[in-house]
């Protein structure tokens, strides 16, 4: 049988991932705080998925997993991204509602 090396992150590692989550949460609130128009949720989106990933790559050890557990990572997230344009598509094809006033 073959062996499977493990990866063990050090203490330092973890340390900075922290930090840069820490940070990048700090960035979210001083992001909130500006007035950037419909951007806000743009940019507070996109500071999240920063987080989300790193939290998944160190803190689930998907930086040192083997081919297959990235593989299943992608394709949740390429069902995830379908599904949300798909969700997308229908809502910016709708009209809106009239209002009777």
């Amino acid at each position: 049988m073959s062996e499977t090396k493990e990866h063990i992150a050090t203490f330092g590692t973890y340390a900075l991932i922290f930090l840069a989550l820490l940070a990048l949460t700090f960035a979210t609130y001083k992001v909130a705080l500006i007035n950037l128009g419909p951007w806000n949720i743009v940019v507070a989106i996109a500071i999240a998925c920063v987080k989300a990933t790193l939290v998944v790559l160190f803190f689930m050890h998907a930086a040192y997993a083997p081919r297959r557990t990235r593989m299943v990572i992608l394709t949740g997230i390429f069902w995830m991204l379908l599904l949300l344009g798909l969700t997308l598509t229908d809502f910016l094809t709708r009209s809106l509602p009239h209002s009777s006033s």
